[in-house]
């Protein structure tokens, strides 16, 4: 049984977590075990349970203990339920709350590079994406569009953000992920287990996004880079292919989050 708190005291350290803590500072690098992030909305807070996440707290207007929330604490156990009215909320926390809750959460210990490749054959490789929206958006089109894993660079966005979970619909805890060892040849670890890499840069020699070659390969990593300048140019060089998506209108490009939908939707079908 949930146990409802009314917040009476904005100054509650407890509260700490949703109104003064930094989503670095949940990150907590020095101590992971500790490490927290917050999910906002029912849906976001139902897939992240449902993936296994520890909830340390709810925060929620108080008409949703017994209306849209009660499903969600009845999973919970005894964890505390901060309370009050949306007007409250927005003060402490200083935004209004998607669906009118949160949930701060403890973070799930991330999997080796190599498990979540495992038995994979389409994997997205995410270097240097910092916008959150970006990667909430990206994550939603893998999870929909047939890719089995996303691996990031260590320089890019987390995707527990809580707006890139939100984005995401939930999605980052569906889709298997993590991060690329640092100081680890990213390239070399994809190719010692059996993935040709494709890098998305708008190159003239670029091969077209349906190459039948492409859609063929058994196992295919679809590397996009960061917002403003793309891959680096290593990392394109050192690609097995460069893919580009054709433009029209003179256009030259796509955001890095409908170039991903546009990318996994093609080659997220192995033949």
């Amino acid at each position: 049984m949930a146990r409802v708190i009314e917040i009476t005291d904005f100054s509650a350290p407890e509260l700490d977590v949703y109104a003064r803590l930094t989503e670095n500072q949940l990150l907590c690098r020095a101590d992971p075990a500790n490490a927290m992030f917050v999910a906002e909305s029912p849906l976001v807070i139902g897939r992240a349970l449902d993936g296994g996440c520890a909830p340390v707290s709810f925060l929620m207007e108080r008409r949703h203990v017994e209306g849209k929330g009660k499903e969600l604490l009845s999973r919970c156990g005894d964890v505390p339920v901060y309370a009050a009215e949306p007007e409250v909320l927005t003060r402490l926390t200083g935004f209004r709350l998607t669906r009118g809750m949160l949930c701060a959460m403890r973070r799930p210990a991330l999997p080796d590079a190599r498990a979540v490749c495992a038995g994979a054959r389409r994997v997205a490789v995410l270097e240097n994406i910092m916008n959150p929206t970006n990667i909430g958006a990206i994550f939603r089109s893998a999870a929909a569009l047939g890719m089995d894993g996303v691996l990031l660079t260590c320089a890019g966005s987390d995707p527990l953000y809580r707006r890139a979970a939100r984005v995401s619909m939930g999605t980052v805890f569906q889709v298997p992920w993590t991060y690329l060892p640092e100081g680890e040849d990213w390239q070399e670890l994809l190719h010692g287990l059996g993935f040709r890499t494709a890098a998305m840069a708008l190159r003239e020699d670029a091969m077209h996004l349906s190459d039948p070659r492409l859609a063929a390969e058994e196992r295919l990593a679809v590397v996009l880079g960061t917002e403003g300048d793309g891959l680096a140019r290593d990392t394109v060089a050192r690609c097995d292919y460069t893919v580009r998506i054709p433009m029209s209108h003179g256009v030259d490009s796509l955001n890095v989050a409908a170039a991903s939908a546009v990318a996994f939707y093609q080659l997220g079908r192995p033949e």
